[in-house]
């Protein structure tokens, strides 16, 4: 049916701005309603994983051009073009892509996270206020502005509700903004705007913020109204059965623990054919750590069971302190905590639950967790591969955001001869 009304009605047309390794754009693409006619990543390994993606399971053959590597805040080159630059290389621009493939409806993506995440505020000494990732939101404004779509979704986390960098709420920034050129934002948007990714079948506990932007000019009626229906209804209507972790990575090849000494393998690999399914190594110290939470978690009565008892078992076995505890493992039967970016680093937080592996987890099984469908190749090294599994959007709630737009911009968006979206057909789920 999804093929049939394809051939039927032209697809609506979106560029993704801070597009990473491509979690959203694969959530819109997955639906078969949206052409993505451009990204842009300044990160050279997510930026490649993307073009390589769109190329090979949606058949995009131009992915390499609509894919640019360039960082946002050079604006008029990134619309305009550039030529051999050392870092970036050469691209004919955003002006010219669009001029190739039509106008853009519809604007995805959403700023780096960190100066914004109450985590990175309490690791910075100046709580991110000084931070220029704090005001990226208004170069994703400045191509809103250009290309005037008809709506955009900005994603980003929770703590962006209680930013303040130099003393001025960052949402109440983020609002204005928007609004000076014409876009309305729901005014509630802790109530309404804050989003579980579980609730929409991806294994793990995500909280977010979606926000739906649209441009007052394209629909009729109070846009309040408007975007409390998409928050209340439409959105909602797409959740789905929750997912534990054992449903997600169970049925992964294992690894077994290498006993060879001096060996640079600290397990050996398993006879597999799945792509980024290989762990990290691992020292004997870090093991048998592994090992004696992984069994003590499946205790009825543990014995690390609370913050402290973590942050001792964790100088009793390095020498070192830390304000946190650097330790959590996986529980089989509820959802995984956050996949954060800070898995390049190391896995601590991120135990198998499988004693007998006593180790984290791999860059597959953090893809799964965040909804990456198998046939999705992570490329670069293995800390750019954790790296831009951690930042990415999960396809699963991208995919129900998708949707959600498209009925909303179906049943709202003023009837335009040059729109995409006028006839899709797409069901409200009960």
């Amino acid at each position: 049916m999804k093929k049939d009304m394809q051939k039927r009605n032209p697809k609506t047309r979106t560029l993704d701005l801070f597009a990473g390794c491509g979690g959203l754009t694969e959530g819109f693409e997955m639906t078969g309603f949206y052409e993505t006619v451009a990204g842009v990543e300044w990160d050279k390994p997510s930026r490649n994983t993307l073009a390589n993606r769109l190329m090979q399971k949606f058949g995009y053959k131009d992915a390499e051009e609509r894919i640019l590597l360039w960082d946002i805040q050079k604006i008029n080159e990134l619309l305009r073009g550039w030529t051999n630059d050392s870092k970036y290389g050469s691209s004919i621009g955003l002006d010219s892509l669009v001029n190739k493939h039509g106008s853009i409806e519809l604007i995805v993506g959403g700023p780096p996270c960190q100066a914004y995440s109450i985590a990175g505020r309490v690791r910075d000494e100046n709580g991110m206020n000084d931070d220029y990732r704090n005001f990226l939101f208004e170069k994703y404004a400045q191509i809103v502005d250009h290309f005037q779509p008809h709506a955009f979704i900005f994603e980003n986390v929770p703590g962006m509700l209680s930013a303040r960098p130099g003393g001025i709420p960052i949402i109440d920034r983020i609002r204005q903004t928007f609004s000076e050129i014409g876009y309305s934002l729901i005014s509630d948007i802790g109530r309404y705007a804050q989003v579980d990714a579980a609730d929409y079948g991806v294994p793990q506990n995500r909280k977010r913020l979606i926000l739906l932007g649209i441009r007052d000019e394209s629909f009729d009626g109070d846009p309040q109204e408007l975007l409390k229906d998409f928050y209340t209804k439409i959105l909602p209507s797409h959740k789905s059965k929750r997912k534990t972790v054992a449903e997600a990575i169970s049925d992964l090849p294992k690894f077994k623990i290498n006993k060879e000494k001096g060996s640079k393998q600290s397990h050996l690999p398993a006879a597999t054919s799945m792509p980024n399914h290989i762990p990290r190594y691992h020292s004997e110290r870090d093991i048998a750590i592994f090992k004696e939470l992984a069994k003590d978690a499946l205790r009825k009565n543990r014995k690390y069971d609370s913050v402290d008892a973590l942050k001792k078992l964790y100088t009793e076995k390095t020498g070192k302190t830390s304000s946190v505890h650097k330790y959590y493992v996986l529980e089989a039967d509820k959802q995984s905590n956050t996949i954060v970016s800070h898995l390049h680093k190391d896995g601590l937080r991120h135990i198998h639950p499988d004693p007998e592996q006593a180790r984290s987890i791999t860059v597959r099984e953090a893809a799964r967790l965040q909804s990456f469908p198998d046939d999705f190749h992570f490329l670069g090294s293995m800390g750019d591969q954790y790296k831009m599994i951690g930042n990415a959007v999960p396809p699963l709630l991208a995919q129900a955001v998708a949707e959600s737009v498209t009925i909303f911009l179906r049943e709202n968006l003023v009837k335009r001869s040059n729109t995409n979206v006028q006839s899709w057909k797409i069901p409200l789920k009960a």
